[in-house]
């Protein structure tokens, strides 16, 4: 009987599988399916599905897995032949790789055909060769938690590197010698960090060592590849954990060398806590919002550049604009879209926006702060409160009091004006009819004149309006 937990599994490849049995070829599920599936029946659920428990039977399978990665010892074209006709679309991209790609039902399929692929030294990409043998396929993935197959129909279990051992004991373990593993891809060196994150793992010695010993090898990856990497890393349920293991192998220096520079005590002589620590806890208290998370990795990256001493202790005026600024260069040189590098930076350059109104809140800073925010206000008080992790409980709590009191002020000035879409009472077609210019730099400040005013006061009315641009621009002309 097949137990509840790999009924999603088995209807989704059922038919697939005759196929290939017909054939003469086998079929096997790999990667994350087969590792999930296992770890529901440890922890009693699964990411494979939705399940709701029924008394005190197995599971009950509610939405089934959608995407799957099977490997085969049938070559791409046969897999391809196979796939015709069954297949609701297929798409060769991957192909001369070995992988062809396939969706049935709304289910997305990665067939690999049984392969060892390794970087040469000074490539980018990996050289494929075929084969025919489960077991080195196997031992040319990543992990051995991700080194188990289920042969197909019959769920056969093929786990030659002992992947269900090390997932129930939380180890994390190459198939092969690290070395000979991070060579193959070394990205899996930050793909470890990520498994640290999300799944708990523990790495082994030998697998750190490695790690410390290859970090440089990273630099043969492409950006993009390191971007999607990082980004996954940072939607784990705990990301310091795989952070922490970037930076302590020295991986981190890499691809993200502002994080290891954070490793510096606030004030040498009261020893406050230094700010990686601080910014890894705040990564960590963040929902898990991918550009948030990152805003939060990045918020203190300028405190190194624009530490000071004093009288007073340490200082790092400004570093929210320098930081702003070197966020903006490391995801580019990351290859971040143009949208995430302008929504990262301007929360980096925004988070300390918060602490200069520390005599209350006016409704004019109320209309600056939602202003200057735009659709990142959320975001924005979210990292906020998150960038508090003092012990001092009154202080935190005091924190949050006036951050409620913002929220307050925010909903009262919303119930009152067109808060999120503060403009001017004029626009430039109004501007220029009444004083008789054409388009040019005089209607953009006439604007900004215009702007301020109601910033400062809120509504004040189009006649109000016209009385205060003609007084503006008879000053202005000296009349």
């Amino acid at each position: 009987m097949i137990p509840e937990r790999f009924r999603p599994l088995v209807d989704a490849t059922s038919e697939l599988a005759k196929r290939f049995e017909s054939a003469g070829k086998s079929l096997y599920l790999v990667g994350g399916s087969v590792r999930e599936a296992f770890l529901g029946a440890r922890h009693g659920s699964s990411d494979l599905a939705v399940t709701e428990q029924v008394g005190e039977g197995e599971p009950v399978v509610k939405t089934p897995v959608h995407d799957l990665d099977l490997t085969t010892d049938a070559l791409p074209e046969e897999v391809e032949r196979l796939l015709h006709g069954w297949a609701d679309s297929v798409w060769l991209q991957g192909k001369r790789f070995g992988t062809v790609g396939a969706s049935k039902a709304g289910r997305r399929f990665e067939i690999t055909t049984h392969r060892a692929e390794a970087y040469s030294p000074d490539s980018r990409k990996p050289e494929v060769a075929f084969g025919d043998s489960i077991e080195l396929d196997l031992s040319r993935r990543d992990f051995t938690v991700n080194a188990m197959a289920l042969k197909l129909p019959e769920l056969e279990l093929v786990d030659p590197y002992g992947g269900l051992s090390d997932l129930t004991a939380s180890r994390l373990r190459t198939p092969l010698d690290p070395e000979i593993s991070f060579g193959d891809d070394p990205l899996r060196m930050l793909r470890a960090a990520r498994f640290v994150a999300t799944l708990g793992l523990e790495p082994e010695a030998p697998l750190v060592d490695a790690v410390c010993r290859m970090h440089e090898r990273l630099e043969i990856i492409s950006a993009e590849r390191i971007r999607d990497e990082l980004d996954k890393l940072l939607l784990a349920p705990v990301p310091s954990r795989g952070l922490w293991f970037c930076v302590n192998t020295q991986l981190a220096k890499e691809f993200l060398p502002e994080l290891p520079a954070l490793a510096l005590e606030q004030d040498p002589i009261h020893r406050h806590k230094d700010v990686l620590a601080h910014t890894l806890a705040v990564v960590d208290k963040t929902s898990a919002d991918r550009l948030l998370r990152l805003a939060a990795l990045l918020h203190d990256i300028g405190k190194p550049r624009t530490r000071a001493f004093g009288p007073g202790g340490v200082t790092f005026h400004h570093h929210e604009v320098v930081g702003a600024r070197m966020a903006r260069d490391r995801m580019t040189a990351l290859r971040y879209s143009r949208d995430d590098i302008e929504t990262v930076t301007l929360l980096v350059e925004l988070h300390l926006r918060f602490h200069t109104y520390r005599l209350g809140w006016t409704d004019k800073a109320v209309r600056r702060y939602v202003r200057d925010a735009g659709p990142l206000l959320e975001r924005l008080n979210e990292l906020t409160r998150c960038d508090c992790t003092t012990r001092n409980p009154n202080r935190a709590r005091a924190l949050e009091q006036r951050i409620d009191e913002l929220e307050r002020r925010i909903v009262e000035l919303r119930a009152q004006e067109e808060l999120d879409a503060i403009r001017p009472e004029l626009d430039g077609r109004q501007v220029m009819e009444h004083l008789g210019i054409g388009p040019g730099p005089s209607v953009g400040e006439a604007l900004d004149f215009l702007l301020e005013i109601r910033l400062d006061e809120g509504p004040v009315g189009e006649e109000e309006a016209y009385r205060r641009l003609d007084a503006w621009w008879a000053l202005r002309s000296g009349s």
